[in-house]
């Protein structure tokens, strides 16, 4: 299993950061922390509560991770599809999909 650069890491956090700031501003700020292959990102809110959101793993393209949402009810993160039918995705894609799961519609 491919282990993301350090430069990957950063532009992995890059890019969830902006995103996170143009479309789900309930989102106070973004943690993610890496170990091998995976990324788990957890969101704080404005109450400063974190929620766990998702676990995103590298296949060795920057464009492209593996998609595990947080599933509360489990205590566990779970390979799945994203909302385009394919495991792996763009970091925004997983990001929309985990806050739609976890949170609430954009802007709300």
């Amino acid at each position: 299993m491919p282990t993301p650069s350090e430069h990957t890491r950063l532009s992995l956090e890059a890019r969830l950061a902006e995103h996170a700031r143009t479309a789900w501003p309930q989102l106070e700020q973004l943690h993610v922390r890496h170990r091998g292959a995976f990324a788990y990102v957890e969101a704080e809110l404005a109450d400063r509560e974190r929620a766990k959101l998702m676990r995103l793993r590298y296949t060795g393209a920057v464009g492209k991770w593996g998609f595990a949402p947080y599933l509360a009810s489990s205590a566990r993160y779970e390979d799945s599809l994203l909302p385009t039918g394919s495991h792996t995705g763009t970091p925004a894609d997983a990001l929309d999909c985990a806050c739609r799961l976890r949170l609430a519609a954009p802007g709300t």
